[in-house]
């Protein structure tokens, strides 16, 4: 009895620590079983031995479901939305930025940022130093085209 006990007070510890992993690594693969494993240590400790009989198994299932649920729940609450950024070729066109790494006109060694990402570029004609001010005038490829404004 008393290693029954230890076992169920083990799922409520394991569940805990799945859920603090959750919070710490927010990324959901944690918190639906880390509820889950609460759940049923709980049931245990009630006295609800969900293997010992069909009502069991199906308190025991639907307790699960249910914690599951909620879980889902009040994640998406807590969570924040966050929308993909999305960038095309052609969206970049007339945008301002800054050099990061010399760019020149015959290689595509140096870098821009434009929008707060970093992109591969080339200038139109001549050599642009760090720090200097740009405005993308096309694209090519995964680089832009940049001139000094």
């Amino acid at each position: 009895m008393v290693l029954e006990t230890n076992l169920y007070f083990a799922l409520i510890v394991i569940g805990a620590l799945l859920l603090l992993f959750e919070a710490m690594n927010p990324g959901f693969f944690a918190a639906v079983p880390g509820t889950t494993m609460i759940v049923l240590g709980v049931m245990f400790l009630m006295g609800i031995d969900v293997f010992s009989s069909t009502w069991g198994i199906l308190i025991g299932v639907a307790s699960a479901l249910i914690a599951a649920s909620l879980s889902v729940l009040l994640y998406r609450r807590l969570s924040p939305e966050q929308l993909p950024t999305t960038m095309s070729r052609d969206s970049l066109v007339g945008k301002p930025g800054k050099v990061m790494k010399e760019v020149r006109s015959d290689d595509l060694g140096g870098k821009v940022v434009v929008n707060g990402v970093e992109l591969s570029a080339r200038s139109t004609g001549k050599n642009l130093s760090p720090g200097t001010n740009i405005l993308v005038v096309s694209s090519e490829g995964v680089h832009v085209i940049v001139e000094e404004v």
